[in-house]
């Protein structure tokens, strides 16, 4: 069975991420001579979506930026196995690699793995956002592996919105008027790349059954007499999040890359109703790197 596979890799420049290449490339054009495989490769800064269609699975080199940044063009239905370029094991200026499963020491192995059909796969939602304009056109932001962030584009000036959220199973349904330096919503494997950073919840833990269903959302720099314990200073929730916007201009940044912009008027519904991810890796699964968060059933 033939098999389609785009390898897109950092490139900047430096010795490690070149050696990284040059390390899956001879694995991959050794492994061609014995399986039929169909090769292409890509940096970073010139893939574009249409290079994702038809695939059979998707390699990423570099860090966590790199794969979060091409995940929002691979579709739910395409494997994705991420390899750690420079890690911090190996130097501390390395990358933590937190989604990548495999690193050149271990690839000619995984990538076996993979191609056999043995490696463990990882289904991860994402959260995306649906923005209705005042004229009724409906736009979709990229799906965002860790955080969304809804905010003013000048980010000196404050974000002016109506915030409204159903009854969900730990706080009643709200209806309120907000000042603040934007919303952030985080995807519960996504906490730690900037939720954790502006929301002190030290020591929270959550129900192993709600960490597939449930995002987490907070509203920045929110007055201190506003940080009420409803839902509407933070959130852990399943249900979506409607933002209505008083502000001449805002946008959506998934994942801290691209913007999708939108006026005062339109209203935008954040959920976790985004294409999911087939996230690969190796020797355990993505959960069990954060298993302090998870509270067990």
């Amino acid at each position: 069975m033939s098999r389609n596979i785009l390898v897109v890799y950092k490139k900047n420049f430096e010795d490690v991420h070149d050696k990284a290449l040059n390390e899956v490339r001879s694995t991959l054009e050794l492994l061609s001579k014995e399986m039929d495989i169909t090769l292409d490769y890509s940096a970073r800064e010139k893939v574009s979506r249409s290079d994702f269609i038809n695939r059979d699975l998707v390699i990423v080199l570099g860090g966590d930026g790199t794969l979060t940044s091409i995940a929002h063009s691979v579709d739910e239905d395409t494997p994705v196995m991420g390899v750690n370029s420079h890690p911090r094991e190996l130097d501390n200026d390395g990358s933590y690699g937190f989604y990548m499963g495999s690193d050149p020491n271990n690839f000619k192995e995984d990538i076996r793995t993979a191609l056999n059909g043995k490696s463990i796969i990882n289904i991860l939602p994402r959260l995306q956002a649906e923005i209705v304009t005042t004229s009724g056109n409906i736009i979709r932001s990229d799906p965002a592996l860790n955080d969304l962030l809804l905010a003013n584009t000048h980010q000196y000036q404050p974000s002016k919105y109506r915030l409204q959220r159903d009854k969900d199973d730990k706080n009643g349904g709200i209806d309120c008027i907000q000042y603040s330096s934007g919303c952030l919503f985080s995807t519960f494997l996504g906490q730690g790349a900037w939720y954790r950073h502006i929301n002190n919840i030290e020591g929270v833990t959550f129900p192993e059954v709600e960490i597939d269903n449930h995002y987490l959302f907070v509203s920045r720099d929110l007055p201190r007499n506003d940080r009420k314990e409803d839902g509407t200073y933070w959130a852990w929730t399943n249900q979506k999040t409607t933002f209505t916007s008083d502000m001449h201009r805002g946008y959506v940044v998934a994942d801290g890359w691209d913007e999708t912009h939108f006026t005062r008027g339109a209203t935008i519904s954040v959920s976790l109703d985004g294409p999911t991810l087939k996230l690969l890796t190796f020797r355990s699964t993505i959960y069990d790197r954060v298993s302090y968060w998870i509270k067990s059933n």
